[in-house]
């Protein structure tokens, strides 16, 4: 009995001093182990440690960057010696200007706890979710490591009235779901042309860090009612990548997207007999005129070669782009080119190629856009944009149980309603 009473102790007394090995930063390296100066992902360990540091005998100090303020300036007020800044630049310089910090966002002094607040760790946080960690002890170590996120699902919908970003408002989504949606959407429904009774319902994610919401993450499901006529969209991975496919398991990318700009409406459309106003003659417009504010930026619809960038007699300053052996498209009465482009020049598709003007023969500002199958115009209006790559019959069974479950979904989200003004 005295025997394995000892044991027990002994063992006991192992297993406490273990226990405390592992938990004391001061007996080991408090973060995730690095080679030399290598960059290396370092995710967060758990809701106990910051940066990936254990902090239970340390001291953490947060702060945001102030207004004109400078990296020197925040650790020499912080007590980091000027050849440690020195050494820290240096080390930052391959991955990192430090010029660059900026002003609001999150840093953090990681020091001994003890009278002399000796600081061990600084790290400068990019945005929420990814940091810089610098090591101050001995020879200045740079690890770059992200904070362990989570994603909720949500779900939201809304009837238009006015705009689909003032539907979010009204519905108290976040508007930037707007932008998702509409980027999703580009290449099948114009919305700049959405009308009053159109509807969405989407199923999406939020981000979150330290249960502190940090934005939107990815939209899983999407259903938009355009004029009448459902449109879908489902977030699906194929071969380890993941994008974004219709009810019929088209690809919602397409060749083209369905307008160059933000307008306020069709001033003129495709006609092989219009009154030119400033010609004060019928002759074909074979393009569609559409009203912008003067400056207003213009989008290529598609990637391609810019094949003419300069000044026309009629057209004023225009861009015509190839998008491949078959298709070509041309914008006209710009007020100024896009940076970089020129005759040569390739450009994808939503690059800003020039801005709204009245170059030209013209009598206010506007866009004029040409659409060119084959060398022959074609109204651009009525462009049916090929899909690309589709679901693979491989993944097909995959995917209609996807799309039969967020349909379901979908169906189950009541549409809301804006409220009544009192």
């Amino acid at each position: 009995m005295r025997n394995s009473r000892g044991i027990e102790i002994f063992i006991l007394v192992v297993s406490t001093v273990l226990f405390l090995w592992i938990l004391a930063p001061a007996n080991r390296d408090a973060y995730r182990p690095y080679k030399n100066n290598e960059i290396i992902e370092v995710p967060e360990l758990d809701l106990y440690t910051e940066y990936g540091l254990i902090l239970d005998t340390l001291d953490i100090f947060k702060d945001r960057v102030g207004r004109n303020e400078f990296l020197a300036d925040i650790l020499t007020r912080n007590g980091v010696p000027y050849e440690k800044i020195d050494e820290l630049v240096r080390v930052s310089r391959p991955v990192f200007n430090v010029r660059k910090i900026r002003r609001g966002n999150v840093y953090s002094l990681i020091k001994t706890r003890d009278s002399l607040h000796k600081p061990l760790f600084f790290a400068y946080e990019e945005d929420p979710v990814n940091y810089l960690l610098y090591d101050l002890r001995d020879t200045v170590k740079l690890i770059r490591g992200s904070k362990r996120e989570k994603r909720k699902t949500m779900k939201a919908s809304g009837r238009i009235e006015t705009s689909l970003w003032n539907a979010m408002i009204d519905s108290e989504t976040d508007p930037n779901l707007a932008n998702e949606l509409s980027e999703i959407f580009a290449w099948t429904i114009d919305f700049f042309g959405i009308q009053k009774g159109d509807f969405y319902k989407v199923i999406y994610e939020d981000r979150y860090v330290n249960d502190q919401r940090i934005g939107l993450g990815r939209i899983l499901a999407a259903q938009f009612n355009h004029m009448g006529e459902d449109h879908f969209a489902f977030y699906f991975v194929q071969d380890s990548v993941g994008d974004y496919f219709d009810d019929n398991a088209g690809s919602m990318r397409r060749t083209f997207l369905k307008a160059p700009l933000r307008f306020r409406r069709i001033s003129s459309g495709f006609s092989y007999n219009r009154f030119h106003p400033v010609l004060k003659i019928y002759r074909p417009h074979t393009g569609v005129d559409y009203a912008a504010d003067h400056g207003t930026p213009v989008h290529a619809v598609g990637e391609g070669t810019v094949i003419m960038a300069g000044w026309t007699k009629q057209g004023g300053r225009a861009v015509k782009i190839r998008h491949n052996g078959t298709y070509t498209t041309v914008y006209m009465h710009l007020s100024a080119y896009g940076k970089g482009i020129k005759k040569g020049i390739k450009v994808k598709q939503g690059d800003v190629i020039g801005y709204v003007g009245s170059s030209g023969l013209a009598t206010g500002p506007h866009l004029d856009f040409r659409f060119y199958r084959n060398g022959q115009p074609i109204n651009p209006l009525k462009v049916k944009s090929p899909p690309t790559k589709p679901v693979d019959s491989a993944h097909m069974e995959r995917y209609d149980i996807l799309t039969d479950e967020m349909k379901a979904r979908l169906n189950e989200i009541p549409l809301h309603q804006k409220k009544a003004a009192r």
